[in-house]
């Protein structure tokens, strides 16, 4: 295994989380069968305090669960140096099967924590907790992926041969390969700009109808919003990244995380994973406005995840479209 200190650092932390999260998990199964708030024995207030400490450390946790993301990904892109082949992250990631995986694996597990961030904070605006079970099961259901992550990122740095040669970003994403990359390299390029523009002007669209009260719901405005999300991300690599590149053949999706391009990947990762996460979210809170506790809680919540959500799209849009009109590039 290659020794640096980011790499460390996200093993040090995946075994902390893992800790972590099974102490909260273990605590969560006695609160889901203990918890009543009527109650003032000392077996509930003991759980009361407990599930103070429990949120605080499953909020510190998923804060940081969302910030690897960007440190694997930059950890990917700083180790090509190392490997024949690879000229990016793309070249490291797939010198062993855990890779992608990992990647894959670190996008769900942050979904799923923002999910949770949401649900602890709207629940600790509730006088009475109405949600204490609700966000300790899905803790449960969380915990696993988040386990199977830190396990598969593990395997794939200690998996790192620094004698081994790996494929560079144009021999993996192009057409002429096989698998996803290829069928969404090949795609219609006005299909995929039409998705890209149409989804994330419905999404506008409904996001102002909804903060003028038009709209009550907030499933229409999340499933748009994940729309939006997979259009931006096929579209970014069939088509937009072209224009940064300046160049009709390279399809990469890390690159432009490189100094060559201004680190640009950053900020547009950043966007695309807000937006992934805030958009679903929305959708969570939509029976939790039946809660007599939640009645003025979710209302502001929702009306700020939403804006959260919007901004988040708009600034994936703002540094895209931008490259798109004024690269030298023009597409044929």
């Amino acid at each position: 295994m290659l020794v640096n200190p980011p790499i460390l650092a996200l093993l040090i932390f995946s075994a902390l989380a893992s800790a972590m999260l099974l102490y909260s998990c273990v605590y969560g199964i006695r609160i889901i069968k203990g918890w009543n708030i009527k109650s003032g024995s000392e077996y509930q207030l003991s759980l009361e305090r407990r599930t103070y400490l429990i949120s605080t450390i499953i909020n510190y946790v998923f804060v940081f669960q969302l910030l690897s993301f960007f440190v694997f990904i930059y950890t990917a892109d700083q180790l090509h140096t190392v490997f024949a082949g690879a000229m990016c992250a793309a070249g490291t990631l797939n010198l062993n099967e855990w890779g992608y995986r990992t990647v894959l694996l670190k996008f769900l597990t942050c979904v799923f924590s923002g999910v949770w961030l949401l649900i602890n904070y709207v629940d600790n605006r509730g006088y009475d907790y109405p949600l204490i079970k609700k966000k300790y099961g899905l803790l449960l259901l969380i915990a696993p992926f988040a386990l199977i992550e830190g396990v598969v990122q593990g395997l794939y740095f200690f998996g790192l041969e620094p004698d081994v040669i790996t494929s560079c970003c144009g021999t993996l994403f192009t057409s002429e390969n096989e698998g996803i990359t290829a069928g969404i390299v090949s795609l219609p390029r006005l299909l995929v700009q039409g998705a890209f523009f149409g989804t994330l002007a419905l999404t506008v669209l409904l996001g102002i109808a909804h903060l003028r009260r038009r709209i009550l719901r907030g499933y229409p405005f999340a499933l748009s919003s994940i729309a939006a999300s997979a259009a931006s991300a096929v579209a970014f690599m069939s088509v937009i990244c072209l224009f940064f590149y300046e160049s009709p053949l390279h399809h990469c999706p890390f690159c432009v995380l490189q100094k060559g391009y201004g680190y640009i990947g950053y900020p547009i990762y950043f966007s695309f994973l807000a937006a992934a996460v805030s958009g679903p979210a929305i959708a969570v809170l939509d029976p939790l406005n039946r809660i007599e506790s939640l009645k003025t809680v979710v209302p502001s919540v929702r009306k700020r995840l939403i804006w959260l959500t919007l901004g988040a799209h708009s600034l994936f849009a703002g540094i895209t479209i931008y490259e798109m009109i004024f690269s030298k590039f023009q597409l044929q």
